[in-house]
């Protein structure tokens, strides 16, 4: 039972950096996209898109960070991803543009750190 537990922490951890990586890419591509070619605007930056992506991200950031200190007790990797979940939440809550992209992308790099730091640790 307990290894099954820590096979879904993995996985969340591991869905939790492939989550912030897709959204860094997405910030990237989506104003590289629409500023140089002038293609998907519409689809690309869709506050949709980010919204729901933002939210989901910063839940699985919540959830797994915080299973990783119960499990193995260390506060670093939580103090790393508060950070990196406090700017996402700065991101979404801010308009549509330039600093949203800024602050998303400086957001999931420290959640992503925080979740690979949380993997090692548990090792």
């Amino acid at each position: 039972m307990r290894s099954a537990i820590l096979s879904i922490r993995d996985r969340l951890d591991r869905a939790g950096i492939l989550l912030s990586g897709l959204c860094a890419v997405h910030c990237v591509l989506g104003v590289l996209l629409v500023s140089m070619l002038g293609l998907g605007g519409g689809l690309l930056l869709a506050p949709e898109i980010h919204e729901v992506g933002l939210a989901l991200a910063i839940l699985v950031g919540i959830v797994t960070l915080g299973l990783g200190v119960l499990r193995h007790g260390r506060l670093g990797p939580l103090a790393v991803g508060a950070c990196g979940i406090a700017l996402m939440a700065a991101g979404l809550a801010s308009g549509h543009g330039f600093s949203e992209a800024a602050l998303t992308i400086a957001g999931v790099a420290l959640v992503a750190t925080a979740h690979i730091r949380n993997l090692r640790h548990t090792r």
